[in-house]
């Protein structure tokens, strides 16, 4: 399930929030307007049927023919927003706008103002209620002019909110660089890396979560560590003794005479070993969960393979082949020591797991990318996806304390490298491949 941005969401939401607010803004705005510009119309109809009204009795007593209506011509022969009919007490029409309709006029006549469904109109008289004045405006013509306001105040509207956006970005990604950096710190740490976090100026929201983490990683590095010293501790002390067990087990050997006690001695001394072996695999676990697995100088991996390579085959009747690339130096910033650990091991186990009658092939490409192939049957999906954890093994059969894979494993992960296991191996029909891609590294420049 993803996870939304805290910095889209707050963006988004300042920016929906402004839009919002703005849009209420407007409408309590155009009801305003609206009220404001009724007010001023019902002032414009009134003063308009006032300063007609004298001036239409005075056209309609000097005129010659008065048997019929007359029609004022407006100045605007398109459009005319007001219209106004002049009748007397008995109705007939005196005087009216050009553009007069009398059906909008058949309301009920009283002074002052009247509504219709589509005009807002305003009646007065003059001559002792004899001459009567109704003026008309229609109504949508105060709803365009309102909703031209609207328009008006909703323009700016279309340029505010991409400089909302923009403006919350920026203001969001500088309130939280400190956060961004804090996170950054954060992906940067090794595996093993579990030392305090800088807090610096993060916001007061965020840094009692700042503190919490950082007492909580220094609770889990005093556990790793006590875990990780009474590893190294335990298998350390173990060397001493048994190494002095198995030479008076040697001596005891070559003292006692042949026949079934020389078989125990045999079985005690194999158990013995077996036993160191897993000691000295405790100890290179104890190393690879700890730190100190980087170098602060690139590392030649090529040089480092060959010494290990040539130390394991004076102790092995096996053949072993070694690749390495024709470039130069490969180089990468591990330990050395981890290096030698963790290709001893994948050497190992390929010599263990492996067919005897078939050669190992080891190569270490120009890019750092290391592969220990060996020949065998073919490991199933299932076994393969857990070889890589404490004490499984591929074959039960072949002996060994299951720490070989899960050794280099830690390692790789504690460097930043990426470890594969394949089987069958890259381009054949059985065997076990382990591939490991380590972080090149550039050549320091000459001081």
């Amino acid at each position: 399930m993803s996870t939304a941005s805290l910095q889209r969401r707050l963006v988004l939401g300042l920016t929906l929030g402004m839009t919002l607010l703005w849009l209420v803004a407007t409408v309590i705005t155009r009801q305003t307007v609206q009220h404001e510009l009724d007010e001023a119309f019902d002032s414009a109809l009134q003063e308009t049927a006032q300063r007609i009204l004298p001036l239409a009795i005075l056209e309609i007593y000097n005129r010659d023919d008065a048997t019929g209506p007359q029609r004022i011509a407006p100045l605007d022969t398109e459009q005319e927003y007001l219209s106004y009919l002049v009748r007397d007490a008995g109705g007939r029409i005196l005087l009216q706008s050009r553009l007069a309709r009398p059906e909008i006029f058949k309301v009920p006549r009283r002074q002052g103002f009247t509504t219709t469904a589509t005009h807002r109109l305003y009646s007065a008289s003059a001559l002792q209620a004899t001459i009567f004045i109704d003026i008309a405006e229609p109504l949508a013509h105060r709803r365009e002019a309102a909703w031209d306001a609207t328009v008006a105040q909703l323009q700016p509207l279309l340029l505010l909110i991409p400089l909302s956006l923009l403006g919350s970005w920026l203001l969001v990604r500088l309130s939280l660089r400190s956060v961004l950096s804090y996170r950054d710190a954060i992906a940067r740490r090794g595996v093993g890396d579990l030392s305090p976090i800088e807090a610096g100026r993060l916001p007061a929201e965020i840094k009692p979560l700042a503190h919490a983490v950082n007492h909580l990683m220094e609770r889990l590095r005093y556990a790793l560590e006590a875990e990780r010293s009474f590893t190294a501790n335990s298998a350390h002390e173990l060397r001493t003794p048994l190494a002095a067990t198995l030479a008076q087990l040697q001596r005891l050997q070559r003292e006692a005479p042949a026949g079934p006690l020389q078989v125990r001695i045999a079985q005690i001394d194999s158990s013995l070993r077996a036993l160191s072996r897993l000691s000295e695999k405790l100890m290179q676990l104890a190393k690879a969960e700890g730190g100190g697995l980087l170098s602060e100088t690139p590392q030649d991996l090529a040089a480092l393979l060959t010494f290990v390579v040539q130390e394991l085959r004076r102790g092995t009747p096996a053949t072993i082949t070694l690749a390495l690339p024709e470039t130069g130096p490969v180089l990468s910033t591990i330990d050395p020591d981890a290096f030698a650990i963790l290709a001893r091991n994948l050497i190992e186990n390929a010599l263990k797991h492996g067919s005897s009658d078939a050669a190992i092939g080891i190569s270490l490409s120009g890019a750092a990318l290391l592969s220990v192939v060996n020949a065998g049957a073919v490991v199933p999906a299932p076994v393969l996806a857990r070889l890589g954890e404490r004490f499984v093994q591929g074959d039960s059969r072949t002996g060994g304390s299951g720490l070989g894979l899960a050794i280099a494993t830690t390692i790789a992960r504690g460097v930043g490298a990426r470890l594969t296991l394949v089987s069958p191996a890259g381009g054949r029909h059985d065997g076990f491949e382990v591939r490991v891609q380590f972080v090149p590294a550039e050549p320091e420049a000459p001081c």
